[in-house]
């Protein structure tokens, strides 16, 4: 327990001091370890710099490919690990904030806001509707090609979402091709849980005749 209260101390400290740095760079990805494409950093920082513009909002993105837990890390000390971890995140962003968090090969994704959004701000929509299908498809695209497209994707479902509660449209948008992409992922999903239940039941009665 004392070597795991030590890891965060030296974490949070390292952690302190990156984000102080890329916050002057007035850079919205305060890190990416280099899994989010360079098109879809541009796109980011485009669309987060009309959100800051006119809606006043900043929205950040900060994308790791592991937080180095250990394997054998407990339920309740990797969650208090992950809310400290990203609490120290949250403490040097400028409000009103909106935070998207994520740690691949943990396998953790979360949306933080400050308070003022809360009314604004759907995080489960946001997540289940535009980030975690990306992520969770089962298809040839590579992990760096999901994360972008799901960083992308969720990012500019943020910004919409907010601009539509003040009537504003962004021209930096990416308009409704989330949404789609996310349906399509659902509908395909949907249908082959539909044809293993079918699949399942025609097997049961075939055998009892």
């Amino acid at each position: 327990m004392k070597t795991f209260k030590n890891l965060k101390i030296g974490v949070i400290f390292s952690l302190l001091f990156f984000l102080s740095q890329n916050l002057f760079a007035n850079d919205y990805i305060l890190n990416d370890d280099g899994l989010v494409d360079q098109r879809a950093k541009e796109k980011i920082n485009q669309i987060g710099a009309e959100t800051k513009s006119k809606l006043g909002v900043n929205v950040y993105l900060y994308i790791k490919s592991s937080l180095k837990l250990a394997k054998d890390i407990k339920a309740k000390e990797k969650y208090e690990y992950i809310r400290d971890y990203e609490n120290q995140i949250v403490s040097t962003l400028e409000k009103p904030y909106v935070l998207m968090t994520m740690a691949v090969e943990d396998i953790h994704v979360n949306l933080l806001f400050s308070k003022d959004l809360e009314k604004v701000i759907d995080k489960d929509d946001i997540l289940n509707g535009y980030v975690v299908p990306l992520l969770a498809s089962k298809d040839k695209n590579t992990l760096f090609a999901k994360v972008s497209a799901a960083t992308l994707n969720g990012y500019a479902a943020i910004a919409d979402t907010i601009a539509l509660t003040k009537n504003i449209k962004l021209q930096s948008s990416i308009g409704n091709q989330g949404k789609i992409s996310s349906t399509i992922w659902r509908v395909l999903m949907y249908t082959l849980v539909v044809i293993g239940l079918l699949t399942y039941i025609y097997a049961v009665m075939r055998k009892r005749k």
